[in-house]
């Protein structure tokens, strides 16, 4: 089987250097190409790619921007693989993770697949806490880390493999932005594909993020998860109104305070200091304790302020979601 490694970027010549040195120390022995697709950068890494090329097996193409979900099945198209793997340009790839993903494939075949995300020491404190956020089973992040069900996960596009047969039914990415995993997921699940996760199939992820474009990032999720509800309603969750829960009860434990009513409030108290604990323990270190916290409250308040406005005008006034939110949206 032909691994075709799939990797679109913008912008980001440093990102895609680090990455390709990671895959040059890959313990894997087989055969296995990687494809790199410039979404219309200004800062372009064709040069970084040729750096690489006596280690490696790299196609380099440019093209228009249109999104990192066109992006990629761009270069799908353009691979020769049996089987995709994808992969964002802020990651960096264990050596073993080509020999997991090829050992698990061999012992439990399945069409689309997905991996959990962990932090380098060499990451920043902001991106340790923010990584603590998005991957912790204390929080809305447990399924990145990999506490989803394995066998019916839904990958992301970070850290996911893709058949040639899935690709080729599903046609692919849309054009939501973020959203687009789910979206893909859904859509083999419904054409009788299965995913699975693999847990030891795992990448380090940077996110490339401060404080302010993570509350971005997140609302953005938090508004694209009613649309995809509006679409597949089979696959709602009451979970993914969790966060929006969290914020309007926070908000009603500050209102009984005024009634000398603090119950509510001290159990928010006591879920932040098993944070801060859990965190701090994690990683070994107070100050990553205490930005794990602030974190965690931009991740629900960006998502669950997100989901809120979202649910109002998708589910309840029925607006249609290019109008609604065209942000999400990639024109292709």
């Amino acid at each position: 089987m032909l691994f075709s490694l799939i990797i679109p970027v913008y912008n980001r010549p440093d990102e895609v250097d680090e990455l390709l040195e990671s895959l040059s120390q890959t313990d894997y022995n087989e055969i296995f190409e990687i494809v790199i697709v410039e979404d219309g950068s200004t800062i372009r890494c064709q040069d970084v790619a040729q750096k690489y090329g006596d280690k490696l097996d790299i196609s380099y193409y440019y093209k228009e921007n249109s999104g990192p979900g066109d992006s990629r099945n761009y270069g799908m198209k353009k691979a020769r693989g049996d089987y995709f793997i994808i992969f964002d340009s802020d990651c960096i790839i264990p050596k073993n993770y080509l020999s997991e993903v090829d050992t698990a494939l061999k012992q439990n075949y399945v069409d689309c697949f997905g991996g959990p995300d962990k932090a380098l020491d060499s990451f920043s404190d902001i991106q340790k806490a923010i990584n603590f956020a998005m991957t912790s089973f204390l929080t809305t992040g447990g399924i990145r880390g990999g506490s989803e069900k394995i066998d019916k996960f839904q990958p992301r596009s970070f850290n996911m493999g893709l058949s040639r047969k899935a690709f080729e039914a599903s046609k692919g990415f849309g054009n939501i932005h973020p959203g687009e995993d789910p979206d893909l997921s859904i859509r083999l699940w419904n054409l009788g594909f299965e995913t699975k996760l693999f847990p030891k199939a795992f990448v380090y992820h940077k996110r490339r993020i401060d404080w302010d474009k993570f509350s971005v990032q997140v609302n953005k999720f938090g508004k694209a998860r009613p649309i995809l509800n509006s679409w597949y309603p089979k696959y709602n969750k009451i979970t993914f109104f969790f966060p929006t829960f969290f914020l309007i009860g926070f908000i009603l434990a500050i209102v009984l305070l005024i009634f000398n009513l603090d119950l509510l409030l001290k159990f928010y108290f006591g879920y932040f200091l098993v944070l801060f604990l859990v965190s701090t323990y994690q990683n070994k270190s107070l100050k990553i304790g205490y930005l794990s916290l602030i974190a965690v409250w931009k991740q629900f308040y960006g998502y669950g302020r997100g989901f809120l406005e979202s649910f109002i005008k998708i589910i309840i006034l029925k607006q249609k979601p290019q109008e609604a939110f065209p942000e999400l949206f990639f024109k292709l």
